[in-house]
């Protein structure tokens, strides 16, 4: 099991409790849905995982091996180095082309050799179809287009987990679709996909573990009735 949370209270920066009692599980290369109206908590849990937030309330806090309830900041790095995220807002550097995005993300992550940070850089560029724009600079990039590369950057170092906040919601449909026929196909090759989003109709075109934020709690959805409900 990837992540495992039992009676956890989740808290804002400022201290105010916005989800409480929470029991949340994610295996290996599950796609998992976090959905709920915008400020029922799905942002909030998600930080938790990637540790922007911190857990000190809980049974049990675990993402891979590491216990949240003591994990001390200095480790946070190496935690967030075994996963990918993905956010709605693309967050690429500006002032390099998409393939030194990729090549920062590498060398800052570990890699040393030149030929090896060369062959991955093209090996996800391929991966997520985007290979002839690898000397773009971001700006010269659609909406989807920069989504692709954030997603890139995100499997870099082959993480069993790729945490996305809102990662279509910023996208037109029909580039939405294409983001998550990648998604799942990241999915589908082993990668665990923990995704919050507001566009329930994707839950019907791309199935999986589907959460819910709503008046505080965290719900699992044990059908897809709820899909229609309005976010």
């Amino acid at each position: 099991m990837l992540i495992d949370y039992k009676h956890a209270n989740i808290y804002q920066l400022d201290g105010t409790l916005v989800l409480s009692d929470v029991d949340f599980q994610v295996n290996d290369g599950e796609f998992v849905y976090i959905i709920g109206r915008v400020g029922s908590g799905k942002s909030s849990l998600l930080k938790t995982i990637y540790q922007e937030l911190y857990i000190d309330e809980a049974e049990n806090a675990q993402v891979f091996d590491y216990d949240l309830l003591t994990l001390k900041r200095k480790h946070v790095p190496a935690l967030r180095r075994q996963m990918g995220i993905v956010f709605q807002d693309f967050q690429l550097l500006a002032d390099r082309t998409v393939r030194k995005n990729l090549h920062f993300v590498l060398k800052a992550t570990g890699w040393k050799d030149k030929d090896d940070i060369a062959q991955r850089t093209e090996e996800v560029l391929k991966e997520v179809s985007m290979t002839e724009k690898a000397d773009r600079m971001p700006h010269e990039l659609s909406g989807g287009e920069q989504q692709r590369i954030a997603i890139a950057r995100a499997i870099l170092n082959s993480p069993q987990l790729i945490v996305a906040d809102e990662p279509t919601a910023n996208l037109d449909a029909e580039t939405a679709k294409g983001i998550m026929e990648l998604m799942q196909t990241i999915s589908e090759e082993g990668t665990a996909i923990v995704m919050s989003t507001h566009n329930t109709s994707l839950l019907d075109q791309y199935p999986g573990t589907i959460y819910k934020c709503i008046d505080g709690r965290l719900e699992k959805m044990e059908n897809q009735e709820q899909n229609n409900s309005e976010q």
